[in-house]
């Protein structure tokens, strides 16, 4: 599995801010109240984020030790967790970067909210960064050393020619 890419996330980002900034402009045109994330949610994204790294580290104590571990990680472990970290990133990502285009929406407006309404979006914007962080660290933490080989003798094609 190929780790997460800067351009993927910069894209769900970019798109999540953008719908987020759109939603709220349209709401205000109809003079209907903006949207706001709830402040848990943050909280919420940002105890997830540990979570994913708290699973991650079984997966990086074996990759790191080797052989030297008597329970080796199951495998379906290791996998799940890397997932999990992927999808993770990409949530943070999206949630992150709504909330940061409806705050954006609101600190534009000719009118300064009030700190009720900014304050929600802050923290939901932290929120995503911190999962989006955190389940990049937990993907990179689940990479595998490459291998030793054991057979030095052996030519860098990895193969041995008949004499």
């Amino acid at each position: 599995m190929k780790p997460t890419r800067a351009s993927t996330l910069v894209s769900v980002a970019l798109v999540a801010a953008v719908a987020g900034f759109a939603l709220d402009a349209v709401l205000a045109s109809r003079q209907a109240p903006t949207l706001f994330l709830s402040p848990p949610l943050g909280v919420t994204l940002a105890l997830i984020g540990i979570a994913v790294v708290l699973m991650a580290r079984p997966v990086r104590r074996h990759a790191r030790d080797g052989a030297g571990r008597q329970r080796p990680v199951d495998p379906l472990y290791a996998t799940r967790v890397v997932v999990l970290a992927k999808a993770s990133s990409i949530c943070g990502a999206l949630f992150g970067a709504f909330g940061l285009g409806l705050l954006v929406y609101l600190l534009t407006r000719s009118a300064f909210p009030s700190l009720g309404s900014i304050l929600p979006n802050v923290v939901a914007v932290g929120g995503g960064l911190v999962l989006t962080v955190c389940a990049l660290v937990a993907e990179r933490m689940c990479i595998a050393p490459p291998e030793d080989d054991d057979d030095d003798d052996l030519p860098r094609g990895g193969t041995t020619q008949a004499h």
